[in-house]
C-alpha cells in the first residue's frame, strides 16, 4: 500500500507538468485573438493612472515604449492574494471565495515548507537549529490554517452555488465535485494533523522518502489517504477549468494587457493573415448581406461606397 502511495505522488507531479505544458502550448498555438483595447493597461508607466495609453502620443510609432513591471505588480498582487475584483463587484461572493483561495495559497506554502524542511534534514541540519526550527514552526501554523480556511471557503461556495440563482443557473456537476473534493481533502488533512501527525514530522518524513526514492512504510491509513487525495488534486487541477491557477497569466499579459503594436512583426502578420482568411459564418444582415466569403473581404469592403468604387 505504501508503494502505491509514493507512486501516486510521482504520477501526480508528472501529470500536472505534462497537462500544464499541454494547455500552455495549446494556447500559444491558438489563432490571433482580437485586441480588447481596455484601459488602463497596468504596464503603462505614467498613463495608467488616468486610463491613457501610448497611442495618444503624436507619432507614437517613432517613440520608444515605456512599460512598468511595478505597475503590473500593483494590479496583480492585490488581485491574486486578495481577490480585489471580487471584493469590488461581488462582495457576498468574496466572503466565501477569499478564504477558499487564500487557504489554497497557504496549503501551497505548507507543501513548500515541508519540502524545504525535508531538504534541510537530508542535508544534515539539526532539528534544533534556528532555521529548521523556524521552518517547522511556520509549517505548524500555515498548514492547519490553510486546511481550515479551505474547508470554510469550499463549504461556503457550495452553499452559494446551491442557493444563489446567479450561480446555480450556471453551475455544473464539475463545479460541485471540485468544491466537494477540496472540502474532503482538507478535512482528511485536518484530521490527520489532529489525530496522527500534530507536528507534521511524519509528513516531512514522507517528503524525505520521496526525494530519496525510498518507499518506507506509512503506518497511518489516515495519513496515506491524505497523501492519495492530495496527489489526486495535484493531477486533477490542470485537467479542469481550475487550470486558471496558471493560465490566468496569459489572460492578463497576452489578452487583457496585450497592447504591443504590430510594427515590422512578420509573426503577427502571419497570424492575422490566417484569421482574415477564415470563412464568414455570421448571419447578421450587415455582414452576411454583402455576400462576402472571407473576413479579409469584409475588412476591405466599404458598404457606403458606390458599386464602382469597390472594384
Amino acid at each position: 500500500m505504501s508503494t502505491i502511495v509514493y507512486l501516486s505522488v510521482y504520477a501526480a507531479i508528472i501529470i500536472f507538468i505534462a497537462a500544464a505544458a499541454y494547455r500552455i502550448v495549446g494556447y500559444i498555438r491558438l489563432p490571433q485573438h482580437v485586441r480588447w483595447e481596455l484601459y488602463p493597461v497596468a504596464h503603462e508607466a505614467e498613463k495608467a493612472s488616468y486610463g491613457g495609453g501610448y497611442l495618444e502620443e503624436p507619432e507614437w510609432w517613432n517613440k520608444p515604449r515605456e512599460t512598468s513591471r511595478l505597475g503590473e505588480l500593483k494590479v496583480m498582487v492585490p488581485e491574486i492574494l486578495l481577490l480585489k475584483a471580487v471584493w469590488e463587484h461581488n462582495r457576498k461572493l468574496w466572503y466565501v471565495s477569499f478564504p477558499f483561495h487564500f487557504g489554497l495559497y497557504l496549503c501551497m506554502g505548507y507543501l513548500a515548507l515541508l519540502l524545504i524542511g525535508a531538504v534541510l534534514m537530508i542535508m544534515g541540519v539539526s532539528t534544533g537549529s534556528f532555521i529548521l526550527s523556524a521552518i517547522i514552526s511556520l509549517t505548524n501554523v500555515i498548514g492547519p490554517a490553510g486546511f481550515i480556511l479551505c474547508i470554510v471557503g469550499a463549504c461556503g461556495l457550495l452553499y452559494r452555488r446551491m442557493t444563489d440563482p446567479g450561480l446555480s443557473n450556471y453551475s455544473t456537476v464539475e463545479h460541485y465535485f471540485n468544491l466537494g473534493l477540496f472540502a474532503v481533502t482538507m478535512l482528511v488533512s485536518l484530521l490527520a494533523w489532529i489525530l496522527v501527525d500534530p507536528g507534521f514530522s511524519n509528513s516531512r518524513e514522507i517528503v524525505m522518502n520521496l526525494l530519496l526514492l525510498r518507499f518506507n512504510p506509512i503506518d497511518s491509513a489516515l495519513l496515506a489517504t491524505q497523501v492519495l487525495l492530495i496527489s489526486f488534486v495535484i493531477a486533477y487541477i490542470p485537467l479542469t477549468h481550475m487550470s486558471h491557477l496558471f493560465m490566468k497569466y496569459f489572460l492578463y499579459h497576452d489578452i487583457r494587457w496585450g497592447d504591443a503594436p504590430n510594427i515590422n512583426s512578420p509573426s503577427t502578420n502571419e497570424k492575422i493573415g490566417v484569421v482574415l482568411n477564415y470563412p464568414v459564418t455570421w448571419s447578421a444582415p450587415h455582414i452576411a448581406g454583402h455576400g462576402k466569403t472571407t473576413w479579409a473581404e469584409v475588412a476591405t469592403f466599404n458598404p457606403a461606397a458606390e458599386p464602382e468604387d469597390q472594384k
